[in-house]
């Protein structure tokens, strides 16, 4: 499966009769979605923040072709009740896709994109900002490595 291209795996899965509508998972499965050094204590964090991210998508009518988070290397100051943090940033990736070749990113109510960034900054500690990839591929890729 290495060799092929998405499209062709997809193929391999139909005939094996894996659901189409399966969201696609990274091979390398979430250390992909940590850039820089890959910790047991940032996986933790970037599960934490998936949950929440898939329990928001999964009340709407129409979910997303993919969606996920990734946890950024840099860190940014933030506030934390009356006090001052220096904390995680991730963002959220959400696209449509048919094939996995390109892919447009989901354009989401500003509303639904705040509830969601409050929801993990108030869930998670450790995260004090949240931001929206709008990148469609190409020119970017679906994931960020």
């Amino acid at each position: 499966l290495r060799d092929l291209y998405k499209d062709e795996v997809r193929k391999i899965a139909e005939f094996y009769g894996i659901p189409s509508m399966r969201q696609p998972f990274p091979g390398p499965g979430l250390a992909v979605r940590i850039i820089g050094e890959v910790t047991k204590d940032k996986v933790d964090l970037l599960k934490r923040a998936t949950s929440i991210l898939e329990k928001n998508i999964s009340t709407m009518e129409v979910a997303p072709w993919q969606y996920f988070v990734v946890l950024l290397a840099d860190r940014t100051t933030g506030v934390h009740g009356d006090r001052r943090v220096y904390g995680s940033t991730v963002a959220i990736r959400c696209v449509n896709s048919t094939d996995g070749m390109t892919a447009d990113f989901t354009p989401l109510p500003l509303e639904f994109l705040a509830k969601i960034s409050r929801d993990i900054t108030n869930s998670i500690p450790e995260i004090s900002r949240v931001v929206y990839d709008i990148t469609d591929k190409p020119p970017g890729t679906i994931e960020w490595e």
